[in-house]
Formats: structure tokens, C-alpha cells, sequence
């Protein structure tokens, strides 16, 4: 259920002229014959392109599709499958890749290189690398808008010997990866535009993709990419390091097309149904159902916070006000598998992401969107940096950061501070109705000594906050209920300190009816 939220969530987007940007000895991998001829390229190829195309008005590609590819649902599209033993790179690189379909949701084809030596070859259509045989009829070769969709990554990341799919791009600006044992969940985008906003969202693509074969024994694999919009171009480069926590460096130059007031910088999109902190409207045997529980920063100050998600009523936008961010990510802290007891979905293996900015991103904001959602099949969560100031048209605008796909703090090794391991939430039952009791679980870090719990509201009023040791966890549980004195909504906030000093993670939570 959780891949096939994937191809809904893209079926909103759409982006790519056909256009030819005009690779490599000819691998073994694969038939020659779909390779054209080595073009010379040099390191800032793509920004180079993008830097023309923004001179150029946006041109809205066709989406049509022949039959059967533009009519099939989700588990046809699945069965048309990549033959494995014409894998790019298999006997060669470490590194493996394969390519994706177009069909379903996945209506525009991608223009796909092979860079290598200092040139580049274009990865021309060839049906014959797929197996067409559960489709009612195989699609006309020549028919508009027939070619490849995306690609995928392959690295031995659980065993030797054996090409793991580890990192895919598909689909407008989305790319997913994950580190060693894990399954896919939540996307990374290359850009955001507009999200939440009434005049509707705005999504970029990728229109094409150069793969860089990587030495023999390299440790990471690099892909570049061009993006277009209506209201920017853009040149993306990705070092992909697969590994226990998979590392994807991301290194940006855009190009606004027109002034560009609502972008979000490094967008990570991703689901949360219910869990212990509200589940009142799910009536499910699953304990908790969601790809992230929560989204984590840490600001420029050297503050730790920790939001939990909510799935609300109403739309909500949140934003944590920041200056040079040093981090922040959409967590999945809950790992065990008696946390969801989905044998299917299997929500402990999915991973969390870390963005860490590098250099001062400067003045803005981490931005948190929470969509109403009734199914686990669409992806209502999305966040990610909105600088103060806007796009300006005509500027060059140059960022990098780092993604981390694992199942770390959100990184790896021992929590600085205790950490919010988990959130509930219930009616104080011998209270009135107005009353919310809220229970939060703090493990990790040093909680030795006299700790107090800090907890406060700004609508209406919090009392009987409670803060014990939890002999089962070996950390400290702080519960508290609140009075919503009538407010639709209450924004509350809780540490743990030793004397006036904190020892946790600061928890924040939106409280709305």
C-alpha cells in the first residue's frame, strides 16, 4: 500500500520537454545499441544548460500516453519489469542501475546519460530491456511520450554479491534511498514551489540525468540532474554513498525563471496516519501507522527540538523561526515491530532523513505542512527550509547539503541530550471534556540527578504535570493534562531540566480539535 501512495502522489505532477542535450565506451552490460555517440562534456555541463533554459519560456510537455501504458493502474505498471541481466554496469563499476517505465502516473520520459571519461553517451529507448508479458498488449515503441521514467541505484548494501536497489529517482523531483536492511518510505524532492498555497503547488522535474560511472572500488556513485518549471531551471548534483546509513550529498544551482517568494529547500514528503498521540478517528488493529512520527531540529542556536506529526482536521502549517540551521529531518523513532504490527507494511524498517545544510543558509524558516488524511496511501506530511527572502528572477542561487537515510538520533551515535521516544495522548476521563491528558516518554542522554519537567501552553492551561521514572525504559515520563478553556487549537512545549539547565530535547506539539 505504501509504494502504490507513491505513484498517486505523482500522478499530481508533470514535467519534461522532450529535449536532446546530446557517453561512454560501450558497456557490457547492455546492447551496444543503445548508447549513442560520445559527445565531450565538461564538469558544469548541466548548469550550463540550465542556465540557457531559464532563458527560455517554460514549455509544458504532452502527457498523453498510448495504449495500454497511459491506462493501466498501479499493479500492471509494476509488471513491467527491467531485465536484471542487462543491468548498466554489472560486471563493471561496483555500481549497478537499471531504468524505469513510463506508464501509470510516470507519463513523461527522462532523457538518461552514461558519463564517462570526459564524455557522454545518450541511453537511446530500447523495449527489448523490458518485460512487457503482463500488459494486456506491449506499447508501440514509437508511440508519443514511450521511453524511460526514472532510474535505480544498485550497490551490494546487504550482502556480497548481491545488487540491492538502494536509491531511486522517479517522478517530477522525487528521489528516495535507504540504508542497509531497510525499505523504502518517505521522498526527498529536488524543490519545492507554492506548496499549501490556495493558488495551488507548483512542481518542478527533472527532465533528464547524467550517471557518472564511478571508478572500480569507488564508495559513492554521482548523478546529475536538470530541473524546469514554469518559475525555475536547475542543476543538481547527487553523490550517492550507500551504506548502513545511506549518504546523499546535494549540491544545487537554480535559476529563477520569474521572483519565486513561496520555495522550500530540501523537501522531504511523507505519511502519518495516527499513532498513541491520536488515533481517535481510526478505527484499525495497527498500533500506529505512519512512515515518519516526527519531524526533528536542530536550530542555529544548538537548540534540539522534536515536533511530533499530527494527521489534523484542518489543514495546518507550522513554522520554527531560525537563523543558520544546522539540521532538521522527518524521524521515525519507533522501531520495533509490536510499535505497528503490519507484517505487510512493515513501518520499523522504514527510514528517517537528516538534512544537513552546509554554510549559512541564513535567515528563515523550517517549514512544517499536515494534510487531513483518511488513508495511509497518500503522503500528507511535508517540510522543509523556506528562506526569508525569495527567488529574485535572473539571480543564481547556489546551496549544498547532506541527506541522511538511516534509523540514527537522527545521526549516528549516542543522543547529546534525552530524546523524545514517544508521545500519547487520551481524555482525562475523571475530568470534564475539555481536559487532554498528555504523556511523553524521554530516554537517552543523562537523566541522573534532580530532573523537573517544564511544560507550558499558549492557549489555555496545563496542570498536573507529573515527571517519574519509568523503570521499564529507564528513562523519565512527564504527563500533564491540559484545559483547552475553549481554544480550537493549543501550541504546547516541554523539556526536561537539572536546575536551569536542559537535559532533553525541547517537545513541541499542536493541539487542535
Amino acid at each position: 500500500m505504501a509504494a502504490s501512495r507513491r505513484g498517486l502522489l505523482f500522478a499530481i505532477v508533470g514535467v519534461l520537454a522532450a529535449a536532446r542535450f546530446g557517453f561512454t565506451r560501450v558497456l557490457a552490460a547492455a546492447a551496444a545499441e543503445v548508447f549513442g555517440p560520445e559527445v565531450p562534456i565538461g564538469d558544469d555541463h548541466v548548469i550550463g544548460l540550465a542556465r540557457e533554459l531559464s532563458k527560455q519560456p517554460f514549455v509544458p510537455p504532452p502527457v498523453d500516453l498510448p495504449p495500454p501504458l497511459g491506462d493501466i493502474g498501479y499493479d500492471l505498471y509494476r509488471s513491467i519489469r527491467f531485465d536484471t541481466n542487462r543491468m548498466f554496469w554489472r560486471e563493471e563499476a561496483g555500481f549497478a542501475f537499471d531504468l524505469l517505465h513510463t506508464g501509470f502516473v510516470f507519463r513523461i520520459p527522462v532523457e538518461i546519460y552514461v558519463v564517462s571519461d570526459g564524455k557522454q553517451r545518450r541511453i537511446s529507448y530500447d523495449p527489448t530491456l523490458f518485460d512487457f508479458s503482463g500488459l494486456p498488449a506491449a506499447p508501440d515503441p514509437k508511440g508519443p511520450g514511450v521511453g524511460y521514467s526514472g532510474l535505480r541505484l544498485r550497490y551490494p548494501l546487504n550482502q556480497p554479491g548481491v545488487l540491492d536497489e538502494f536509491c531511486v529517482f522517479q517522478g517530477a523531483s522525487y528521489f528516495r534511498a535507504i540504508g542497509k536492511g531497510q525499505i523504502y518510505g518517505l521522498s526527498a524532492r529536488g524543490l519545492a514551489i507554492d506548496t499549501a498555497q490556495p493558488k495551488g503547488e507548483e512542481f518542478p522535474a527533472f527532465r533528464g540525468f547524467w550517471i557518472r560511472m564511478p571508478q572500480p572500488g569507488a564508495m559513492a556513485v554521482v548523478v546529475d540532474a536538470l530541473l524546469d518549471s514554469q518559475s525555475v531551471t536547475g542543476a543538481y548534483r547527487f553523490t550517492v554513498r550507500p551504506g548502513e546509513t545511506t549518504q546523499v550529498d546535494v549540491e544545487l544551482t537554480l535559476f529563477p525563471r520569474a521572483d519565486v517568494p513561496h520555495v522550500g529547500v530540501a523537501p522531504l514528503t511523507s505519511m502519518f496516519l495516527f499513532d498513541a498521540i491520536d488515533r481517535t478517528r481510526f478505527d484499525d488493529y495497527r498500533a500506529s501507522v505512519h512512515d515518519s512520527d516526527g519531524l526533528a531540529m536542530l536550530t542555529g542556536r544548538g537548540e534540539w527540538l522534536w515536533r511530533p506529526l499530527s494527521n489534523p482536521q484542518t489543514l495546518q502549517i507550522s513554522a520554527f523561526v531560525d537563523h543558520g540551521p544546522r539540521g532538521f529531518g522527518l524521524m521515525q523513532r519507533k522501531r520495533e515491530f509490536s510499535d505497528y504490527r503490519d507484517l505487510e507494511a512493515r513501518y520499523e524498517r522504514r527510514p528517517a532523513v537528516w538534512v544537513e545544510p552546509v554554510g549559512d543558509w541564513g535567515a528563515g524558516h523550517v517549514e512544517l505542512v499536515e494534510i487531513p488524511s483518511g488513508s495511509e496511501v497518500n503522503d500528507n506530511i511535508v517540510t522543509y527550509w523556506r528562506p526569508r527572502d525569495p527567488l529574485g528572477a535572473g539571480r543564481e542561487v547556489r546551496l549544498t547539503y547532506r541527506l541522511y537515510w538511516g534509523d540514527g538520533w537522527p545521526l549516528q551515535g549516542p543522543a547529546p541530550l534525552a530524546r523524545a521516544q514517544s508521545s500519547m495522548s487520551g481524555g482525562a476521563h475523571h475530568r470534564d471534556g475539555e481536559r487532554r491528558l498528555f504523556v511523553i516518554e524521554f530516554t537517552g542522554g543523562n537523566l541522573d540527578g534532580d530532573i523537573k519537567a517544564e511544560v507550558s501552553t499558549g492557549q489555555g492551561q496545563v496542570s498536573n504535570i507529573v515527571s517519574q521514572p519509568n523503570p521499564e525504559t529507564g528513562g523519565i515520563r512527564v504527563h500533564f493534562e491540559l484545559d483547552t478553556a475553549g481554544s480550537p487549537l493549543a501550541e504546547l512545549r516541554a523539556r526536561l531540566v537539572k536546575g536551569s539547565e536542559p537535559v532533553s530535547e525541547t517537545w513541541l506539539y499542536r493541539w487542535t480539535t
